[in-house]
């Protein structure tokens, strides 16, 4: 296999994309019973049970609540408010991949780890297909509401460089406990804003579609998928594991038109493809040139 990777790994990897790629469906139908806050502190409230019985990773608390506050909580209330505001699932699971963009930008200026030409050149074509994307906006998509899902993608980009910081903590614990940041400011944020019903109201008369969204959003795409990625990413290069990640919003995009029967037009599909090709140049590796044979 081209990236050295098990068979049995591999599939782990596919999944695990697919995974976070099939929340973006699950998070409309959530939202259907709860505020984007209320979302918010329940996915979490799931996702740090755990922490009940694994023990805290061995950083300090600071750490622990930046990366919970970016990571989870900006990345999350930033894109669930965006689809409040009319951000198609499919477009949602593209959008999210700037990540990488931002995260290589972050890298550069704070970390010193300045882009190769190819990662540069990744980044230009991303960008221009987010530029594109950004000229379809209408009746359907409001600006505002991809302005935020980008928000959310450069929340997640700083979380990531947080995380690198601290790059010997053992990231299941620190998942778990990363977890217990969200639902504060989320509980708060929902009893300053939200409109009736209340946080234990919208629970009792919540939908059963709605809370079996909130279960998968906390027990598979936040505890399952992080731990298996996690996994992953501490027994095999990144460059072997980050490819993988393309698989999401791909999935994004099928579930999405599959369920609500989204239909994007022929520019936001191409925007949408200039997003994944420029993100493959920045994740794939590059091919090896190939050795010329020995001259005689």
């Amino acid at each position: 296999m081209a990236t050295g990777m098990r068979a049995s790994d591999a599939c782990l990897a596919v999944a695990t994309s697919t995974i976070w790629g099939l929340a973006f469906v699950a998070v409309k139908f959530a939202l259907e019973s709860f505020s984007a806050s209320q979302l918010l502190a329940l996915r979490f409230l799931v996702a740090c049970v755990p922490a009940l019985l694994v023990p805290r990773p061995p950083i300090p608390w600071s750490s622990i609540g930046l990366i919970g506050l970016t990571l989870f909580a900006g990345q999350f209330m930033l894109l669930f408010l965006a689809y409040t505001m009319g951000l198609p699932p499919g477009l949602a699971s593209v959008s999210q991949q700037m990540q990488a963009f931002f995260t290589v930008l972050l890298a550069a200026l704070f970390l010193r780890d300045v882009p190769t030409r190819r990662q540069g050149a990744g980044m230009a074509v991303a960008f221009s297909g987010l530029a594109l994307v950004g000229v379809t906006t209408g009746a359907d998509l409001r600006p505002a509401a991809l302005g935020l899902a980008l928000a959310g993608a450069f929340s997640w980009a700083i979380g990531n460089i947080l995380v690198k910081c601290v790059a010997h903590a053992p990231i299941f614990p620190l998942v778990v406990w990363a977890s217990l940041v969200p639902p504060v400011p989320a509980l708060l944020l929902s009893w300053a804003i939200d409109p009736a019903p209340s946080f234990l109201d919208a629970i009792a008369s919540a939908s059963w579609l709605s809370l079996g969204a909130v279960a998968y959003l906390g027990v598979a795409a936040t505890i399952v998928a992080y731990a298996g990625w996690g996994s992953l990413l501490q027994r095999y290069p990144a460059a072997a594991v980050t490819p993988f990640a393309l698989v999401a919003p791909c999935a994004g995009l099928l579930s999405s038109a599959l369920v609500f029967r989204e239909v994007f037009s022929p520019a936001r599909y191409a925007g949408m493809a200039l997003i994944m090709a420029g993100l493959a140049v920045i994740v794939l590796p590059a091919a090896r040139p190939t050795p010329r044979p020995a001259e005689h």
